[in-house]
């Protein structure tokens, strides 16, 4: 099988494409590499791609998907079977100052690949969605049976939009689609604007803390390697285009799945695994909830489980300190 990964040179995107050619798939990856966090982690994620052990059926090109003119031609001479769509402007509270970003690569992107998918007649696209389309929801676990249309902020509501475009082609063209909406993602080669890269920093640089909520914060922490297992496991089983109901309450060929650690961990916990791996305590700032960011998150992932046989297997008590000493390795701190 031949695959159609956004995103390559991201977090997520990179270590797809990596467990895609290592299991004997051929990968075409896109990226625009911009300039939301240092290029070079990007080029070095790429880099790790190309150097292993499958490394050749790995190709990549350098693009921005929302163009959907440059995404046409830069495709027109590649033929591909599937598309995992995992680029995206991503983080909240940059949505809060760079709105028009996150509505052409989000927005604009998005419909991009669902166009590609339409005209290519591809036999399967999965599409990153998040966790913060739940907004404020206070019932817990999170369910995709929950309600998800009160977004919290920008970010929330362009994932949203994401999954509502996507129900539409799946009904108007059946074309089988799934989303999957992530839930904290973390561990090596990660986002340095993300909570884990950013303490982790701080910490070995004797920096202060910025702990929102005064640290009454709980996320539903899911590892990498997690992450890809369960969308690999999506990638193998379209939704079918026979009128029974789909997770996430569609009939057409469109499922949509939590995907998560199940599991919520207190803030402090990680900041105390953090700095037991770091070797020194960290100096807390207490500061009060941010604009766009939620108190709890909480992954049910029973649907996924029942349709892919997802299973997570790595606690923060392995994954937190598995994170720190790539982190010091990568950085030299």
């Amino acid at each position: 099988m031949k695959v159609l990964v956004t995103g390559a040179a991201g977090f997520i995107g990179s270590a797809v494409s990596e467990a895609l050619v290592a299991r004997g798939d051929a990968v075409l990856g896109i990226d625009d590499l911009n300039d939301y966090y240092a290029v070079s982690l990007k080029e070095d994620r790429l880099a790790r791609v190309r150097s292993a052990p499958a490394g050749d059926r790995f190709a990549f090109r350098r693009l921005d998907f929302s163009d959907h003119e440059a995404l046409d031609a830069a495709l027109a001479g590649d033929d591909f079977d599937a598309i995992v769509h995992l680029g995206a402007q991503a983080g909240v509270r940059y949505s809060l100052d760079h709105p028009f970003k996150y509505a052409r690569a989000n927005l604009v992107g998005h419909l991009a690949l669902l166009e590609t998918a339409r005209h290519r007649k591809v036999a399967h696209m999965v599409y990153a969605s998040s966790s913060s389309v739940y907004g404020g929801n206070a019932k817990l676990p999170f369910s995709v049976a929950d309600r998800s249309d009160h977004p919290v902020s920008l970010y929330a509501a362009t994932k949203r939009a994401d999954e509502l475009m996507s129900e539409s082609y799946a009904h108007l063209y059946r074309i089988p689609l799934t989303g999957l909406r992530f839930f904290t993602v973390y561990g090596p080669w990660g986002r340095p604007d993300m909570m884990l890269w950013n303490f982790t920093r701080r910490i070995l640089a004797g920096e202060s803390l910025p702990v929102f909520n005064n640290g009454d914060m709980y996320r539903d922490f899911t590892f990498i390697d997690d992450i890809v297992a369960g969308v690999l496991a999506c990638l193998d089983r379209p939704p079918a285009d026979d009128g029974s109901e789909k997770a996430g309450g569609s009939s057409s060929p469109h499922a949509l799945y939590n995907i998560g650690n199940n599991r919520s961990e207190h803030l402090m916990k990680v900041i105390g695994l953090l700095e037991a791996e770091c070797g020194r305590k960290a100096d807390l700032q207490m500061l009060p909830m941010q604009p766009g960011d939620v108190h709890k998150t909480y992954a049910d992932i029973d649907a996924l489980t029942a349709a892919t046989g997802y299973r997570p297997s790595t606690p923060i008590e392995v994954g937190v300190p598995a994170f720190v000493r790539w982190y010091r390795g990568y950085t030299g701190a």
